[in-house]
Parts: C-alpha cells; sequence; structure tokens
C-alpha cells in the first residue's frame, strides 16, 4: 500500500520503502530500467558522506547522494531510492531533495544484545536494559531510547527543503501524483505509485507478482526455519545455553526457555515493563533502573561464553525469532 496524501512527504516515503523491504505486492513500475539504474550508480561513486550527504547532480539536474563507503545493504538502499526519487521527480519538472539520516556516533543499543562484551558492559552498567534510562538522563543523548535533541521518537524532525514552498494548491496536488501516484479511490485499493514506485523498484528489484510474492516468502521463512533449527541443534550452543541458564537460576533469576535461539535476550524481554516507562519521572524510574542494571549485567556475566559462541553462529545462520 502506499500513503494517504495528506501525510508529510518524508513519512509517504519511509512507509514506501519499509512496505517494498517487507515483500508485500507491488504493481509494475512507473519507469525505464535504465533510469532507475542511472540513479543508484550516480550515487555509488565516492563516498566518505554521512547525514550531512554529499551530493552531485545528474544530466537532467536533480541533486544526488553520495553513497559512503562501508554502508550495510539496507542503507545503501534507502541512497538507491532516494536518489531515484529525486531522478524521477526532476523529470516531472518538480525538485526533490533526497536525504539519508543516518546515526552519528556510537550506536546507543549496542548494550541490548550482549554481543560485543565490552560495549554491552559498558552500557549496561549505567543504562540496564534501557528500558528506564531516557527517563533517567532525560539530556543524554547515549541512553537507549533517548529523545536528546529530538534525535530518536515521537519528536524526531524530518529533514527541511522547500520543494513544495510557493507551489499553487494544483501544483502541490501535482507534485503528491507524480511523487506517489494518483489517488486511490478506496484505501483497499492503495498501493505504491508514481516514483515512490519506481524507486522502491530501484532498491529493491522488480515487483513480483502475486504467486512470486507468495514463492518467494515461503522460501524465506523455510530458510529462516532451517536456520533455527540448525542453532538449536548445534551441540556446542545448547550445552552452553545448559550453563547460561544454570547460572541464571543460581543468581534466582527465573528461565523461560532454554533454547539457544531465544537464550541471548530472554532475559531482557522478559521484564514487565510498566507501560509508561519512558515518560516516568526520573524519581520514578531511578530504582527501577538501579534494578534492571544489576539483573542486566548477572545476564550478560552468566551469557558470556554463550553469547561469544552464539553470535558468530548466528551470521551463518541468519533466524529471527526464537520458536525453530
Amino acid at each position: 500500500m502506499t500513503e494517504h496524501l495528506s501525510m508529510p512527504k518524508r513519512l509517504r516515503v519511509s512507509v514506501a520503502t519499509a512496505l517494498a523491504v517487507g515483500l508485500l505486492p507491488l504493481l509494475a513500475a512507473c519507469g525505464g530500467s535504465g533510469d532507475q539504474a542511472d540513479a543508484g550508480s550516480g550515487a555509488a561513486a565516492g563516498g566518505g558522506a554521512n547525514a550531512a550527504n554529499d551530493t552531485t547532480t545528474n544530466a537532467d539536474g536533480a541533486v544526488q547522494l553520495t553513497v559512503p563507503d562501508g554502508v550495510d545493504d539496507d542503507t545503501k538502499k534507502q541512497y538507491i531510492s532516494e536518489n531515484t526519487l529525486a531522478a524521477c521527480m526532476k523529470k516531472q519538472g518538480f525538485t526533490y531533495t533526497p536525504h539519508v539520516v543516518t546515526a552519528d556516533g556510537e550506536d546507543n543499543l549496542g548494550g541490548l544484545t550482549g554481543e560485543d562484551y565490552a560495549v554491552a558492559k559498558k552500557s549496561r552498567e549505567k543504562y540496564g536494559f534501557g528500558n528506564y534510562a531516557a527517563a533517567v538522563y532525560p539530556d543524554d543523548p547515549d541512553a537507549p531510547f533517548s529523545n536528546a535533541g529530538g534525535k530518536t521518537g515521537g519528536k524526531r524532525t524530518d529533514p527541511v527543503d522547500n520543494d513544495e514552498k510557493g507551489l499553487t494548491p494544483a501544483q502541490e496536488k501535482a507534485y503528491q501524483q507524480a511523487l506517489s501516484g494518483p489517488p486511490a479511490a478506496t484505501k483497499a485499493e492503495e498501493k505504491l505509485g508514481g516514483c515512490q514506485l519506481e524507486a522502491s523498484e530501484a532498491a529493491n528489484g522488480p515487483a513480483l507478482s502475486a504467486d512470486e510474492e507468495k514463492k518467494a516468502y515461503d522460501a524465506k521463512e523455510e530458510a529462516n526455519r532451517a536456520n533455527g533449527l540448525a542453532l538449536n541443534g548445534d551441540a556446542q550452543l545448547v550445552q552452553l545455553a545448559q550453563e547460561f541458564a544454570g547460572c541464571l537460576r543460581d543468581q534466582g533469576i527465573p528461565v523461560s526457555t532454554t533454547q539457544p535461539t531465544g537464550m541471548s535476550d530472554m532475559v531482557r524481554l522478559d521484564q514487565q515493563v510498566p507501560e509508561n516507562h519512558f515518560t516516568m519521572t526520573k524519581e520514578e524510574a531511578l530504582p527501577l533502573l538501579t534494578k534492571e542494571i544489576d539483573l542486566s549485567l548477572k545476564d550478560l556475566e552468566c551469557g558470556k561464553k554463550f553469547r561469544a559462541a552464539y553470535f558468530p553462529k548466528l551470521k551463518a545462520h541468519p533466524y529471527y525469532g526464537d520458536n525453530a
């Protein structure tokens, strides 16, 4: 589905990208594959940019972002998508300023998984599992889920541009239709369209038919199931998971599973966290954070050997879920 035309431009684009990555059915593209390839490859030359975004322009004068060296595939797809949107909109006679916002500095969620023991220990000693840290340290940008500086959460602001400034209502409508396609007659008929569809296909490949989509989804699920079985059947991981569980029990910490695929995040995810934990006062959150720090460090120490073995094997057998 695509988004309502009343939604902010950046939100519509991000949702469109997320839908495409999520393997939802798409329809045919709105442009030639050559244009899409130019938009993507034009961004790939050079490197070293981040949220500041190094830029060039293509032959039509559309701004194109330079893809930084070493970015992961998902981030690269964001650049390709944004560059394609800019190129496509330029051909429609409009300006679209591409933006890719990436996190700066150290990953403030690095302590949650415990994959890197040293990073996790440093984080957990102050922030625990991160459930109460933002309330206790509201001005600390390194606190997990912190909104310090408006960088995360509902208060995060979209990049500002003047792409639609000065347009008449008729021009604004034309702009939105070029971006998203004509509005659907009903909500059930909503789908990706316009330059958003072209951008999605440039980043994620051609749209699949319903049958192809189902086959791709089934294949992905089967591969995931096989990877989960491999991890949960690994003799070393099974042994280390049992040791991990025994250590937790000795510390008085309940154990809800000994499956290797569930053990890494079990203690963190099993916590009963109040719904208002992000909006608590510091006085309310501090004693809960103190208890969580102690719990998170015990979990980290008990699982040190397990996680050291598990995460490299998880990379070899990518798996999501805990019920393989």
